[in-house]
């Protein structure tokens, strides 16, 4: 049945910053899922503080702060530069021990130059450990001397951390979350699923509802407009058969 399939087994808490709470559940593997649009709406409940921050660039640690970044540009326009670091092994799905950094950016060239005593944003999807971001945050002080460093994260872990920010580090939150084990749509085929799927159970961890923006009505007034559509439409069709 399709709540076999997709089934609801635990409902819990997780803070929303800063407007309060959001219910959320476990789907059946245990996991909880995130759709792009509940992503895209804690990337803009953050803006206002990053906009206070003032970033001349962002630095986004691949491969989870990539797309969080681009969505972030659309309200902060500023370039995007990207580094990729490792701390998990992604063959075997298990966390290392150190972190390793598979790319980092020149300085030197292009919008490299906007590091060196300047204001630098960097974006990750989730502050789990720390450790990752953390290690970024260091090396960007040592290697590239920036004036000033802020972190955004859409999903904050609420639990005890391995890594620390240097002193005069602003962190900027999506959303303070449970340490549960967070799903990505980007990383949706990790975990045998299409983004139709993921999307639905995105949904369904959300409690069968999507949660308004600003000035949206969401899917529950969507649907209700598509409804009302529909059955006017019938009854524009048979109050003219009962014309003719």
């Amino acid at each position: 049945s399709t709540q076999s399939t997709w089934g609801i087994l635990l409902i819990m808490e997780a803070k929303q910053h800063p407007t309060g709470k959001i219910e959320r559940c476990l789907a059946s593997d245990g996991k909880v899922y995130f759709s792009y649009a509940q992503i895209a709406q804690s990337i803009s409940r953050a803006v206002p503080e990053v906009k206070d921050f003032k970033p001349d660039v962002m630095v986004a640690i691949g491969g989870g702060g990539f797309i969080p970044a681009r969505m972030l540009r659309t309200e902060v326009k500023v370039p995007i530069l990207a580094v990729s670091l490792e701390l998990y092994d992604d063959a075997e799905n298990v966390r290392g021990t150190s972190v390793k950094v598979r790319q980092w950016f020149d300085e030197h060239s292009g919008v490299g130059q906007l590091v060196r005593n300047k204001r630098v944003l960097v974006v990750d999807e989730v502050d789990d450990t720390r450790t990752t971001l953390a290690y970024c945050v260091n090396q960007l002080f040592e290697r590239n001397k920036p004036a000033a460093i802020a972190v955004l994260v859409v999903h904050n872990k609420i639990k005890q951390k391995l890594g620390e920010f240097p002193p005069g580090v602003i962190e900027i939150v999506g959303e303070n979350v449970p340490d549960l084990w967070n799903c990505y749509p980007w990383d949706a085929a990790a975990y045998g699923h299409d983004i139709v799927a993921h999307e639905r159970l995105a949904m369904l961890c959300a409690g069968g509802k999507d949660e308004p923006a600003s000035g949206s009505t969401g899917w529950s007034s969507f649907l209700g407009v598509g409804v009302v559509s529909f059955l006017a439409g019938v009854g524009l069709a048979l109050l003219m058969r009962l014309k003719k």
